[in-house]
């Protein structure tokens, strides 16, 4: 294997709670359990043909999760029709992971919390790890039985923000956390650097957010979650957030967002924050929206 700095133990970096977490050596364990399911959300929806963990299958954040025609997500029969297309069973453990740095791989989290799944997990260190640990990759796709898992309705309450929440957050003057590259934050891009600039007619931010790019929560030599004193560093003596409070995340379309959800919500042990998803594609866009530069 390449030589990778050491990395601490997850049980013992601070977390609130460490059991959302498993490593590249729990996932290698149980290529053979059936019970594990492993399913790859990538940036690069064509990246998982390419090799991708034995056994795992392929979420295309694009056309498995989104409804084909509102801008929404899959409802309940949809959804669960998924999972059983993937071969889930009541049960099961399913564990995420994808390319840069679990970026997708949180947002396919995500999205299966909206509807209730119990037992899901993220592999610390993303797809970047699982090969530079020169473990073995697959391109042969599963093609496993039908599941018999049941999912309940959806339910965004708790964890998902509309646009008329974030409104009235901002007028309460509430914790939001925009977590786009400082230029998007600026108003001087309406994308991520070095991708096409597109998105919205306007760039800023929404007043009073706070500018704390998602990678900032990765060691970038390791692919893995920074421990909880380093997060608290970040989160809490740099910005000022506080666990009591509610908490609203943000970027483009909410994918780089729901990563940051992720690291405060599991790893911090936040109890009360939410994903905008909208984000600034339909911020940006509102008319009459207040924003900041």
């Amino acid at each position: 294997m390449n030589a990778l700095p050491t990395a601490t133990p997850i049980e013992d970096r601070g977390y609130a709670h460490p059991e959302v977490l498993v490593s590249t050596d729990w996932v290698s364990d149980r290529l053979d359990d059936a019970s594990v399911k492993l399913l790859e959300s990538n940036e690069d929806v064509l990246l998982y043909d390419t090799g991708h963990i034995p056994g795992a299958l392929k979420i295309d954040w694009v056309n498995d999760l989104n409804d084909p025609v509102t801008r929404d997500y899959l409802d309940r029969d949809g959804f669960q029709g998924l999972l059983r297309r993937l071969g889930i069973d009541e049960g099961d453990t399913i564990v995420f992971y994808g390319d840069k740095n679990n970026w997708w791989a949180t947002y396919a989290l995500w999205v299966f919390e909206l509807f209730g799944v119990p037992k899901l997990r993220i592999m610390d260190g993303g797809r970047a790890r699982w090969i530079a640990e020169e473990r073995p990759l697959s391109e042969d796709t599963p093609q496993p039985s039908p599941g018999t898992i049941q999912v309940g309705e959806r339910d965004d309450a708790a964890i998902r923000a509309f646009r008329e929440d974030v409104l009235a957050h901002v007028e309460r003057s509430g914790a939001l956390v925009d977590v786009r590259s400082p230029e998007e934050y600026r108003g001087e891009r309406m994308h991520m650097p070095d991708y096409p600039n597109e998105g919205a007619l306007r760039g800023g931010h929404i007043p009073g957010a706070s500018n704390v790019p998602w990678s900032r929560a990765v060691n970038p030599d390791t692919h893995l979650f920074r421990p909880a004193d380093e997060l608290k560093q970040i989160y809490e003596e740099e910005q000022g957030l506080q666990g009591d409070e509610e908490i609203i995340a943000y970027c483009r379309i909410g994918e780089r967002s729901s990563h940051t959800w992720f690291v405060l919500r599991y790893l911090l042990g936040y109890e009360q924050v939410r994903n905008y998803d909208g984000s600034w594609t339909e911020w940006g866009n509102l008319v009459r929206a207040p924003i900041e530069r």
